[in-house]
């Protein structure tokens, strides 16, 4: 079988077996989410190591017609791009199992539903990174919703009902446009060919379409994209569903689905409408700026840890966004890697935040006062990944944000020296929280607070491990990634602008 299907596949076979367990053994629930999202993980791995970084047309292939009368089909495969964040989701998820092996307790359902739903979820990550059909891309971009609502209304805390509302209204809001950009497409297809959803032939069709219709169909797909980005001013979705969704599902929201959103603003607007994207480039730098620098004065005065996260996360995608739009290979490669090392930083962040709020029974960050003292595992787990989400050299993030400076600097000199005084503002918004947090005085009440067990130690290993690899290691991901950007930008004419330093002589 396809490996890309088999991946898909196992988490629904995990859901089954799930199904079929007493819901009061809920620790044979939970062993059996784990033992399914492990399974997935080494099939991941498996794959990342049977692909050819060289070739960069689609790899792992399959197509099967669903609905031959429209055109419609099961079109699966991988470039470097969504390979690289369909190994970065499948690896989240069991860490997600196993640090949250107590948040599924006390919601509004069972423990067996919050892991169907986490299963279910995985599916759908997969499948939205590998669908090669517009049509099925859609149907699972939509379908995505489902789980997630779920999982922030019914085991999420606070408003958690308003939160969950909220963000399904914007999120249906944007795939609406979207949905009416790819009837658009279809449409023009059919005078073009014969009508079609898959994205190699719909790639050709921006030479058949006029700078208006081009443009139009831009903004459907742009406009979902930058919601479920989320990029400055449809931003305000984020905050409210990762202050009240558990801290798992805060991981999977900000580490992987929110992913989608910059991974479609490569794989659709820039392949789909090459003419448009260069058109509102200018647009949506100065968006992508304005997220940067607005989202990290949200972080310094925030006094929600978790609040703080989420707006950390409008900052740094505001990054992505820039080093995709500034059309250079640096800048896609270093976007492309920084979606991947956000995933695990803010992985570590929420997770820790999570086990901390757990134990102090707040979420405030006033109230974490001298954990380092009481317990340094965990404080210094935070301040590692805090580290990492201000790009602190020999951390991952310091990669692929320098490559995204690099890239952008060469095309918009301004755009790029303005986000530089983003990096200068996340060394306040991570660096006040820690010494809140972590330092100074305990705070009474932190005194006999336990450190990390055992289980909690296994979990946020691999992220502190994956975390600094990375930060003095990158090739192994970069080998991969570089190809496919370099790839996706020759195919739709766009070149890395010419030096003039030092030209004649």
């Amino acid at each position: 079988m396809n490996a890309l299907t088999t991946m898909m596949l196992l988490p629904i076979l995990g859901t089954l077996l799930l199904a079929v367990i007493p819901s009061d053994q809920v620790l044979r629930i939970k062993q059996a989410a784990l033992a399914t999202t492990l399974l997935v993980a080494i099939s991941g791995v498996l794959t990342w190591f049977n692909f050819n970084a060289a070739d960069t047309s689609y790899q792992f292939v399959q197509s099967v017609e669903w609905i031959p009368s429209f055109g419609i089909n099961y079109a699966v495969g991988v470039d470097g791009l969504s390979l690289v964040l369909i190994l970065m989701s499948v690896l989240l998820a069991p860490i997600v199992v196993l640090a949250g092996w107590k948040e599924s307790e006390g919601g509004r359902w069972s423990v067996k539903v919050f892991y169907m739903l986490i299963l279910v979820l995985e599916t759908m990550m997969i499948g939205v990174f590998a669908a090669t059909d517009v049509f099925l891309f859609y149907v699972i971009f939509e379908a995505m919703l489902i789980p997630v609502y779920f999982l922030i209304g019914g085991y999420g805390s606070g408003d958690r009902a308003a939160a969950a509302v909220k963000f399904l209204l914007y999120s249906l809001f944007g795939g609406l446009l979207m949905l009416a950009s790819i009837i658009g497409l279809y449409v023009i297809s059919g005078a073009n060919g014969g009508h079609t959803f898959d994205i190699n032939k719909l790639s050709e069709l921006h030479n058949y379409m006029s700078p208006t219709t081009q443009n139009l169909l831009f903004l459907g797909f742009f406009i979902a994209f930058a919601i479920k980005a989320p990029l400055w001013p449809l931003h305000t979705w984020l905050p409210d569903a990762a202050s009240s969704a558990t801290p798992g599902t805060s991981v999977l929201l900000l580490g992987v689905l929110d992913k989608v959103g910059t991974f479609g603003m490569i794989r659709f607007c820039l392949t789909l409408f090459p003419d448009a994207s260069k058109t509102f480039t200018p647009i949506i730098i100065t968006l992508a700026v304005i997220s940067i620098i607005y989202g990290a004065f949200l972080a310094i005065g925030a006094t929600d840890i978790k609040r703080l996260i989420a707006y950390t996360s409008i900052s740094h995608f505001g990054f992505i966004t820039m080093g995709i739009f500034a059309m250079t290979t640096q800048g896609h490669s270093g976007a492309t890697l920084y979606m991947f090392n956000h995933g695990f930083s803010t992985a570590a962040l929420f997770i820790v935040a999570g086990w901390m709020a757990a134990r102090r029974g707040s979420s405030t960050i006033a109230d974490f006062g001298g954990l380092q003292r009481v317990t340094p595992v965990m404080a210094w787990s935070f301040f590692i990944a805090g580290m990492s989400s201000l790009a602190l050299p020999g951390l991952s993030s310091f990669v692929s944000e320098f490559l995204v400076l690099v890239g952008t600097f060469t095309r918009y000199p301004v755009a790029a020296v303005i986000a530089t005084f983003g990096i200068v503002l996340a060394a306040l918004y991570i660096l006040i929280p820690v010494q809140k947090a972590l330092h100074g005085p305990t705070t009474p009440g932190n005194e006999n607070l336990p450190d990390l067990n055992l289980r909690e130690k296994i979990a946020i290993a691999p992220v502190m491990a994956i975390i600094i690899a990375l930060g003095f290691y990158p090739s192994p991901l970069l080998n991969v990634i570089n190809p496919a950007s370099a790839h996706v930008l020759e195919v739709q004419g766009f070149t890395d602008p010419i030096p003039t330093e030092g030209a004649g002589k």
